[in-house]
Parts: C-alpha cells; sequence; structure tokens
C-alpha cells in the first residue's frame, strides 16, 4: 500500500466525514422506515444498473461511494424494521441494539478465543447464562453463538454425532464413516429444510433418515416415532415453520432419555415462547432434550446475524468442533471457538447481549406476547372479511388461503406489488397459501388492519381478472 493511501485513510479516520454522511443517511432511513413501501418500487430495482460498472482502476472517494450506496441501495432494500414485513420469519430491530452494533463494529472484534476479545468472551459467558435461566435449559448447557439456524442446527446434530458414536465405542473424528457402527435419525417429515441440509453435510443421508407423518397441524405424530435406542437422533420443533405448532417435547422426551437417544429441538423462532408466561406451555419438556438451536435476529429482533446453539453435552459439542494449530493459544477463560465451527467469526455477542439486557424479562416477555397477539388480531380480522384460516394460531404464525389456489397466489402477487406490506406463500396441505409471521416489535394493531386491508384489496382485484 502506498503512502498516498495510507495517509488518505489515517485521514478519513480523523476527519469522520463518511462516517458523519453514514450516520445521517441511516437516521433519513429511520425516519421513513414506518411508512415507506416495503417492497422496492419499480423504479428503484431499475435503479440498481447504476452499480453495473469496471471495477475501477484507481481508489475512490469514501463520501462519494456512501452517497451511491444511499441512492440507489437504500431505497432498492426491503423495509424489514418497519411494521409491515411479514414474510420468512424475519425480525424487526430493536434500536439498542442497532446502536451497540454501530459502537462494537468500530472495535471489529474477531472473537475466536479470549487472547483476542476479552470482552466478547466475558460477554458470551454472560449471555450464555442468561439463556439458560429465560429459556428453563439445563445449568449443564453452553452456548455457541452462530449466524443463523442453519449452523446452529449444523452443530446440535454435530454434537449428537460425536456423542452417539462414542456411546457406540466409535470416535468419528478420526475414523470416519467407513465401516462405522449406523446411526439412526428420526424427524418429521415437516422439518425445516435446514434440518435436511445438515443431515447431508454431516454425512447422514437424507434416504436414511426416519421420516414421521405430522399431523393436522404440523406437528410430529408422537405415537408414530419408532422405539428409540443410543443410537438414534430425534429432532423436534418448536415452531413449525409453517403453522407455528410445536411438538410433545415432555412425551417424547422422556421416551427418548429413558433409551439414551439425543433429542435436538430446532426452535428458530418458537424457542423464545419459553420466555413469554401465557406461551410458556409450548415448550413443556423442552429441558428434557439435548441441544437445541434458535436465533435472535428473529423473534427477539436483534440485528442480522444472530444464531445461537445450545447444548447440555459440552465435550460432545467441543469435540465435534475443536480445531487446533500451534498458533492457537486456549485459555482459562471462555474461547468461543470450542462451542462454534469457525475460528474467525464476527462479535455478533454484543447485539444479544444487549438486547437481553435492554428488555429484560419482562420486556422480553412483553414482546413475544405481543407477536402472538397480533398473529391473532391478523387471524381474526381476516376470517371476518372471508379467507379461510387454516391453522390453530398458537404462536406468531398464520396460514391464510382464498376460495382456489390460483386466486391465492394472485392475492400474495398483488400484496407483494402493493408495496402495503409483504408475506410470502407456501404449501400447507395440498393447497397453496399465504403464510404470515408476525416477527417485528414494531407492528402495532394498525399495522395489521392496514395489512388486511391490502390483502381484501388484492382479492378483489384477483377475482377481477
Amino acid at each position: 500500500m502506498t503512502d498516498y493511501i495510507r495517509k488518505r485513510m489515517f485521514l478519513e479516520l480523523q476527519q469522520k466525514n463518511a462516517f458523519d454522511d453514514a450516520r445521517d443517511a441511516a437516521y433519513a432511513y429511520a425516519d421513513a422506515a414506518l411508512e415507506r413501501n416495503v417492497f422496492p418500487t419499480p423504479q428503484a430495482i431499475a435503479d440498481l444498473a447504476h452499480f453495473d460498472e469496471p471495477l475501477p482502476d484507481r481508489p475512490g472517494d469514501a463520501q462519494d461511494i456512501l452517497r451511491q450506496l444511499d441512492r440507489y441501495g437504500s431505497p432498492a432494500t426491503v423495509d424489514q424494521i418497519g411494521g409491515r414485513y411479514f414474510g420468512l420469519v424475519n425480525g424487526g430491530v430493536i434500536p439498542a441494539t442497532l446502536a451497540v452494533r454501530w459502537l462494537t463494529d468500530f472495535w471489529d472484534q474477531n472473537t475466536p478465543l479470549y487472547l483476542a476479545s476479552p470482552v466478547a468472551s466475558r460477554l458470551e459467558e454472560v449471555t450464555e447464562g442468561w439463556l439458560r435461566q429465560l429459556l428453563g435449559l439445563p445449568e449443564s448447557s453452553v452456548a455457541g453463538f452462530v449466524s443463523g439456524s442453519s449452523l446452529s442446527i449444523f452443530c446440535g446434530l454435530a454434537a449428537a454425532r460425536q456423542r452417539n458414536f462414542a456411546r457406540l465405542g466409535w470416535d468419528i473424528n478420526r475414523s470416519g464413516f467407513i465401516d462405522a457402527p449406523r446411526l439412526r435419525v428420526v424427524a418429521s417429515q415437516q422439518a425445516h429444510g435446514t434440518v435436511s441440509k445438515a443431515i447431508a453435510l454431516l454425512g447422514f443421508g437424507i434416504d436414511n433418515v426416519e421420516w414421521i407423518a405430522a399431523d393436522g397441524q404440523g406437528r410430529i405424530e408422537t405415537d408414530a416415532v419408532p422405539p428409540l435406542d443410543a443410537s438414534t437422533i430425534l429432532v423436534l420443533q418448536a415452531g413449525n415453520v409453517n403453522s407455528g405448532a410445536f411438538d410433545d417435547f415432555e412425551s417424547l422426551g422422556r421416551r427418548a432419555r429413558a433409551a439414551d437417544a439425543w433429542v435436538h429441538v430446532d426452535g428458530a423462532f418458537g424457542l423464545w415462547a419459553a420466555a413469554a408466561a401465557e406461551l410458556r406451555h409450548l415448550t413443556n419438556g423442552i429441558e428434557l432434550a439435548d441441544s437445541w438451536s434458535f436465533d435472535g435476529h428473529k423473534t427477539l429482533n436483534t440485528p442480522y446475524d444472530s444464531g445461537v446453539i445450545m447444548c447440555r453435552d459440552r465435550d460432545a459439542l467441543v469435540n465435534a468442533l475443536h480445531a487446533a494449530g500451534a498458533y492457537i493459544t486456549y485459555s482459562e477463560q471462555r474461547d468461543g471457538m470450542l462451542h462454534t465451527p469457525e475460528m474467525s467469526r464476527r462479535s455478533r455477542i454484543f447485539e444479544l447481549w444487549a438486547a437481553l439486557k435492554y428488555l429484560g424479562k419482562s420486556g422480553i416477555d412483553d414482546l413475544v406476547y405481543g407477536l402472538h397477539l397480533r398473529a391473532r388480531q391478523f387471524a381474526g380480522e381476516l376470517e371476518h372479511e372471508g379467507f379461510e384460516i387454516l391453522n390453530d394460531v398458537v404462536f406468531n404464525q398464520v396460514l391464510v388461503a382464498c376460495d382456489s389456489d390460483a386466486e391465492t397466489e394472485q392475492t400474495i402477487g398483488l400484496i407483494q406489488q402493493s408495496g402495503e406490506c409483504w408475506v410470502g406463500g407456501t404449501a400447507w396441505r395440498q393447497r397453496k397459501v399465504i403464510r404470515v409471521s408476525v416477527c417485528s416489535w414494531a407492528t402495532t394493531a394498525a399495522d395489521v388492519s392496514r395489512s388486511v386491508r391490502a390483502f381484501v384489496e388484492a382479492r378483489s382485484v384477483a377475482r377481477s381478472n
């Protein structure tokens, strides 16, 4: 790097003009977030062509780069921090956590080891304890902080693979799968796609899974689960990705513990029900499981990305994910990389810690239960307008249908195009349906009613076509 470029960057750090511009642009974006179109306009999409350019030959100007990104990038975002985005089970963002992210982005901490970031290590330890208490998990449980449920499910099943093979006298790390005893994976036919991805990545083979039927609400058929044994990994759901339904953790958890089987709970958004007094019954028995995966960026409304793996068997998790190298210096303090696949990783713990500290137990209860109340309002108002509600609204998910699949699909497209709100489509019991995920603290009763009007208007247009 030339002295010229280095001097420019030192000057930019000192003068902070680009940071001031970023702050102003961010404030303007936030001011418009509650009322702007949820999905970009056609013009905003067309303006993305301004980014199609050759890689520059020479260094650019930081403020010019920021202005271009704000001018053409900001309008082409999907407004996920407002109150009318109901897609992909995406949470909003708590302002305190966003402020913490701004500060800690300047810290730019890489967090594999205590010696790399003592503050990250300490806050991971504190947050781990808070999560155990909040969710009612065993005191032996440890946490790994990863990007999201895809990776946290992978970690949970990796720990299960490690422990179950060890029970059968096999060291999977050293010996691999050749001549290994067979492990069984039992899961619902309605398990999330990330479960299948983890199963494939870990070498179990999707075709080898014992897939179990689900009932009319998407819960695994408890009586259809086969006899379990020490070779079994049973995957359950806290919140079906479509209906929001919860499996029978108590009954299946007791069976698994008696058989020395491993239970993993995929609780991406639903595990947070354990933190709400009115919804805690949905998660009865989760403490009987061995590992749990869930996200902060969904129900808790932390900034992206924030996933958590918790495991009651620390040795199984560490042995599954452990890395060694002459330059890696472990300490007597918490070394976070022992609980995650990554060595280099973003310091996402700061935002998760801030969300829990800012809300506290009562605030988390209020947030989680509030999402449920808004979902029930959504279902009630849509049903009043003649839409069919296909699920029991036990948490934050609402499945909606029109009179025909064609009408439903047209209505989804028209809602998305309107910009009034955003919802996605899915398939449910051989029908095309609209999937509403209420996940943002910013969603008000007025936002729900406004969105329902968008449903009604879109269906009216669909029927006239």
